[in-house]
């Protein structure tokens, strides 16, 4: 399933900017980029349990927040992209 999780953190201290940059390596270790604090994430359901967990237990819940939008296994016909950075199919093999 196609995961989009989406977060806010607090950066107004040296604390929330090493909460930001932990959160944003989590997410790479998932999926893809594809604007400052949106990922896209090919997860099953226990992959997105667990990432869940994770990125809930980082976060300051009184200054951040997190969303995650499961967009299911059907999700080519409902992300739609205009413009730069175009992502990649992250069903397909990569050939490096």
């Amino acid at each position: 399933m196609l995961v989009l999780i989406t977060y806010d953190v607090s950066t107004t201290d040296s604390e929330g900017r090493r909460r930001l940059s932990r959160i944003a390596k989590k997410c790479v270790d998932y999926g893809q980029r594809v604007q400052n604090s949106v990922f896209e994430c090919l997860l099953d359901a226990a992959q997105f349990k667990k990432l869940q967990l994770e990125l809930e237990a980082m976060i300051d819940k009184k200054t951040d927040s997190l969303r995650f939008y499961n967009l299911g296994d059907n999700y080519k016909s409902k992300v739609q992209h205009v413009g730069t950075k175009a992502s990649y199919d992250m069903g397909d093999p990569l050939i490096l």
